[in-house]
C-alpha cells in the first residue's frame, strides 16, 4: 500500500467522522422549540414606574418607536443613565444687592 492510498483512506475516515459529528449536532429532540415566545417577567406593583413603562415599550415592539410615551420614557432613561451620579448642582452666582445705589458703592 503506497502513500497515496494511505492518504485517500485518511481523507475518507476524516470525511466520515465529520459527517457523523454533523449528524449528531443536528439532534434536536433535547433542544428548546424554535417557535417559543420569550416573555419578560411580570413586574410587581412596587417597582419603578419607569421600568414598567420601558417594559411596556419593549413589549409593543416596533410600534414603540412611534409612541410618544415610549419616546419620552427612553429619553428620560438616557438622561438618567448618562447623567453622572456625583455631579453636584452648579450654584448660581450670588445676586447683587438691587437696593444699593451708586453712592453706596463708592462711585
Amino acid at each position: 500500500m503506497g502513500g497515496k492510498h494511505l492518504a485517500q483512506i485518511g481523507a475518507i475516515v476524516f470525511v466520515a467522522l465529520a459527517i457523523t459529528v454533523a449528524l449528531l449536532g443536528l439532534d434536536t429532540k433535547d433542544s428548546a422549540p424554535t417557535d417559543a415566545v420569550l416573555t419578560a417577567p411580570a413586574l410587581s406593583a412596587d417597582t419603578d414606574p419607569m421600568a414598567r413603562e420601558l417594559q411596556h415599550c419593549q413589549m409593543i415592539g416596533e410600534a414603540g418607536a412611534r409612541d410618544t410615551a415610549c419616546l419620552a420614557a427612553w429619553a428620560e432613561n438616557r438622561r438618567r443613565f448618562l447623567t453622572p451620579k456625583s455631579a453636584a448642582p452648579i450654584a448660581a452666582p450670588a445676586p447683587s444687592d438691587p437696593t444699593a445705589t451708586t453712592s453706596d458703592k463708592g462711585l
